[in-house]
Formats: C-alpha cells, structure tokens, sequence
C-alpha cells in the first residue's frame, strides 16, 4: 500500500485527467465500504480523516467501518445506507476519479439513478453471501438504460464465504447471463473483501484461484470517453439577455455547449422553431475578445441576423449531423413517481434545456427488471416499473438518440414539482395524428350541431364568423388595438366580443391562475373560440408572445370554423405567415382599418352590411 501511495504522489506532479465512476449495489452489500477503502488504501482521504473517524467509533463503542468515511448525512450513520449519491475523489498513478457513492435501498432509486447519469463508467458490487438479489438486477438494468456501456462487477464480502471460488464462479454465471440479456458485457468480476482489502488496490493471497485485476485496477482500465468537443455542436439556449443602456443594443444567447464547439462565422440553426442566423461574436463576462467557444463552456452568442427564439430552444450549426424534431418520442423510462403514470395526465418533460408539457400516449412493454419477464398489456407505469412507451409533447422537442449524444438523449419528467421518472429517448415516431386532433375529430363526431347552418347566421348577422387572433409583444399596445377593434365594428353593427387571454385566465382558467399551465389556457381558450364563432361570432382574441406551435393548436381547436391572424410588432412565426403585419399602432385607428379592410377582403364582413 505504501509503494502504491508514492507512485501516486509522483504521479500527481504531471495532468492527469478525471474519470466519473458511479459505485453501485444492493443494500448492505458493502459498496460504500469498498469506496471507502479505495479511499483509505490510496492515500486520498484528508490527513487525520482515518484516525479521526476510528476514533470516534471508539468513543462511541461502535464497529469501526470503512462506510463511515463516507457518509455525509447523520440519517446514513444511524441506519447505516447511503441516501444521497455522495461524490467522492481519489488517485491512482493513472488518473484522477470522482467517486460517485449511489444509494442501493428501492426507496432510494431516484438519487441512484441522478447520480448514476454523471457516471462514464459503473462498478457494482454484490455480495457474496446473499447473492444477486433483485436490486443488483434493477441497478444492472438501468445502467443499460442510461447507456453506460463500461461495467464491472465486484462481488464482496469473499470472507463470509471463506473466498470460496465455487461461489464466486456461481454468481459470475448468473450475473453474466442476465446482464447479456440486457446487452451489456462486463468488463470482468472480482473477487473481493472491502472490510479487510483483499484485492482492493492489489491481489490478495487468500483468492489464489483468481489471476484478474484489483478493483482499482479494474478503475484503471476503463476507457475515458470520446471528447465531447467532437460531437455535433448542441447548444440549449437558457436565457436572451437584451441591453438598451449607453446605446448596446446586442441580444446575448445565454447558456452551456453541451458538446461540440463553434466559432464566429458559423452558421446556425434554433429548433424546434428553425430559425437561423450566423454567429457574430462570443461574449463572456470580463473576458477578452474570443471567436470560438466549446464544450463545456457557459457562454453567450450574438447573431449577425437579428431572429426572435425563446428560451429552451436547441441551438445546433447547420453543417453538423442535425438532432431529430418531433412531438412523439419511443422512450425507455423508469417511473418512481408515487402515483401511477397515467395516459389522461398531463406531466413535464426536462430535455437539456426546454421544459415541455407532455402525456404518455401509449404504454408499448413494461419490464419487469427483476427477472426481464414483460407485459404488453399495460394501459399505465406503476412506480418502480421499466417500460419502452410513446411520449408527446405539446410541441415538437429538438432531441438526439442517447446513443450518439446522451446530454441531449436523456430526460426527467416531472409531477407535480417532484421528478417521477427518467429515460433515454430511442427514437422519434412518425404518427399521422396528434392530442389535439384526436380530440377535434371526436369532438366534432359527437357535436350536436343546431339547425341554424353557418350560412344562416352570415345572413342574418351580414357577418362570417371568425376568431381575429392579435398577437406579438406584450408591451406593443395589442389589448388596446383589439378593444379599438372590438368597439369599431360593434359601432358598425357587427356581432362581435373581445376575449384576452388575461380574462380567459381570471374567469374559467382561474384554477390553472398560478400553475403556469398555458398551454391548458390556449386549450381552453380555442375551446371557447369554437363556441363563439359556432355561433355566428367575430371572436377578438390577444395573446402575447404566440409561436407557431400554439398558433396551429388553437386553429385546431376553433375548427372546422375560420381564423385570421394579426402580427404587431416583430413577426416571430417562422413556419406560419401572419394574414396582416402591422409593424406599428402608434396611429391606432389605422391600424383598425386595416384590419377592417382584411377582414372586408376575406368576405367575413359582408359588403352590403355598412
């Protein structure tokens, strides 16, 4: 132990680099001990640290264990499991490691599964007495599932077994078979006791049978990753920062390269929305001039061509491999929500940087961890079940497969503002029909129409009915224009009504008021918008801030009825094209007459009816 501890000491006068390893296992299956003596045996705790712990235990009349090096929390050391992923660093003569510490207890999955997602590589430890039990096979499962490919296993606690290697080659056996099942190929099982080191850090003599690798040198032949700045350039836009002061006028795109890099000049693309421009400069905070960025980095970007995109969007340069776009996703997903996934619910997704409403259409197979048994039977995911299914999302989601580029490939979902499941995303699925016109079309089979057709109303009213929708900044006067609106063709005695998305929200959304649910708001709000021009109405509507998606959701819900659309302001549509553009309403009463005169050009308001 002393030689190895001087070779690492050496070795620590070079750059070295770092390697994440995640340790996991079921309870009480000794992983935090076999942490904690890679620690010891290594040299790699804070001086004193041993002596200090072993102490302590000695005050307090309790065993000493190598655990205890670890554990963070007081609830660890009463109960004696590991809670939270602790993380953890130590050397050897190779490299630097950070020792991802996961919790085994079922109750804990959901840190298990935060830490493991960091990892490049994963040691799971089994006992050797009890056995592969069915969180060993649960843990082995998700490793797959979260696409780490680099697995050992150390198979602890020889000594309880007197290092009996026909025990040892029994659960290499059964282990073996399960994890090929899952596709995963360990890189080679060891032997070990963590309590009293053998083949911790070098070979012990009471395991002579055994001609492999200690677990640290098991460490030690794991492959670091590919650079992520070889990787296609991904970039999730967090936030746009606007400055007006001293006359800057620049719009700053804030946030981390994920993987690849990118420079002044290169041409880029937003997704979902599709909108490109060019890179005109990277800003940093107090920083030189710089005209690249790269992984890892967390920066900003101007454009040479002004664009308007929105937070959550994937930023990704054109000449590279592009993600995938789509609203429906083939999933693998682990639930640990404490209700039931359910198909009616709404939940939300968290992919890189966007966060999206989204429901679970379909339930394909659900898996059974603890022996790969499955049922396709299932219509929802029960907490702790494994299962390949079908997402959507409101809106189309810019994704890569987690094969090809996993910062970009994984996923959480969220329920009620607790994370309730994780996956990775295997595909996108092409579907010709969505939510919402599943929803349209049933709706419209079951509507019960009056007798009074639309071309009677038109008669009577000297009006076709309409929802007028008035969109763009919040701040560019549009509430104002349609109330101008409102009260010019009433004055001209059209049958008209001005519904804001602010008084939908105080009056039937005012269960969602605080929720941020827009998306319900714009459901409800198309929903009553199918009402009003059903009935012969031309509905004003004003929603700030409207993208394409939102705009074709609710012309979907307003159908078969008609719709117009007026942009303010700057025209964020990129797929859709606004049937008016007002750049201005400084001169508001022109601004009503031109949309009077739109509306006179489509015929919703009849000629001879002044």
């Amino acid at each position: 132990m002393a030689t190895i501890q001087k070779e690492i000491k050496a070795a620590e006068k070079s750059t070295r680099e770092q390697m994440n390893v995640v340790v996991i296992g079921h309870v009480d299956h000794g992983k935090s001990t076999v942490v904690g003596r890679l620690l010891a045996d290594t040299g790699s705790l804070p001086e004193g640290k041993l002596e200090e712990v072993k102490a302590n235990c000695k005050r307090n009349a309790k065993p000493f264990e190598y655990a205890f090096l670890l554990d963070a929390l007081k609830d660890e050391q009463a109960q004696g499991i590991t809670i939270d992923s602790a993380r953890c660093f130590f050397k050897s003569v190779k490299r630097e490691y950070i020792i991802i510490d996961a919790p085994g207890h079922i109750e804990f999955l959901k840190n298990m599964i935060s830490g493991a997602a960091r990892a490049e590589a994963a040691m799971l430890v089994i006992d050797a007495k009890e056995g592969v039990q069915e969180n060993s096979r649960r843990h082995g499962y998700l490793l797959s599932m979260l696409g780490i490919r680099q697995v050992a296993v150390c198979v602890n606690k020889m000594d309880l077994v007197d290092y009996d290697k026909e025990i040892f080659d029994a659960i290499v056996t059964e282990f073996t078979e399960f994890l090929s099942r899952i596709h995963l190929e360990p890189k080679c099982f060891v032997p070990a006791s963590a309590r009293q080191g053998d083949n911790i850090v070098s070979s012990s003599p009471l395991t002579s049978w055994y001609d492999g690798p200690s677990v640290l040198e098991v460490f030690d032949g794991f492959s670091k990753e590919a650079s992520s700045v070889d990787k296609p350039f991904r970039f999730p836009v967090q936030d746009i920062y606007k400055f007006t002061s001293a006359d800057d006028d620049r719009r700053i795109i804030a946030g981390r390269v994920e993987t690849g890099s990118i420079k002044v000049g290169d041409e880029v693309k937003f997704l979902p929305s599709e909108k490109r421009s060019k890179i005109a400069s990277v800003e940093g905070f107090n920083l030189a001039q710089q005209n690249e960025a790269y992984c890892g980095q967390s920066t900003g970007f101007t454009l040479e061509k002004q664009i308007y995109i929105q937070p959550g969007e994937l930023m990704c340069k054109v000449s590279d491999k592009q993600p995938k776009l789509s609203n429906q996703l083939k999933v693998n997903i682990f639930w640990l929500g404490r209700h039931p996934m359910i198909t009616s619910k709404r939940y939300k997704m968290k992919l890189a940087g966007t966060h999206v409403p989204v429901w679970l259409r379909k339930v394909n197979t659900v898996l059974d961890a603890s022996d790969l048994s499955t049922d396709n039977n299932r219509q929802q995911m029960e907490r702790h079940d494994v299962a390949e299914c079908i997402l959507e999302t409101l809106k189309p989601v810019a994704f890569d497969l987690n094969q090809e580029i996993t910062n970009t490939g994984r996923f959480v979902i969220i329920d009620n503002y607790e994370i309730a499941g994780g996956g990775i995303i295997l595909d996108s699925v092409a579907e010709k029909t969505d939510r919402i016109t599943e929803h349209v079309q049933q709706r419209e089979k079951n509507w019960q129409r009056s007798a009074l057709t639309p071309g009677i109303r038109a008669g009577r009213y000297g009006q076709r009915s309409a929802m007028v929708v008035i969109t763009g900044s919040s701040d560019k006067g549009i509430v104002q224009l349609a109330k101008s609106l409102e009260g010019h063709l009433f004055n001209c005695g059209r049958f008209v009504y001005f519904l804001g998305l602010s008084n939908s929200t105080i009056g039937i959304d005012s269960d969602i008021l605080d929720s941020g649910q827009r998306d319900e708001q714009l459901r409800r709000l198309g929903e009553i918008s199918h009402m009003f021009t059903d009935a012969g109405v031309i509905l004003i509507v004003t929603i700030s801030d409207l993208d394409d998606y939102e705009l074709e959701m609710l012309q979907s819900l307003n159908k078969p009825n008609e719709s117009v659309v007026v942009n303010v302001g700057e025209n964020r549509f990129n797929k859709n094209e606004p049937d008016l553009q007002v750049d201005s309403i400084e001169d508001r009463d022109a601004a009503v007459q031109e949309i009077k005169k739109l509306l006179q050009s489509k015929n919703y308001l009849i000629e001879y009816f002044v």
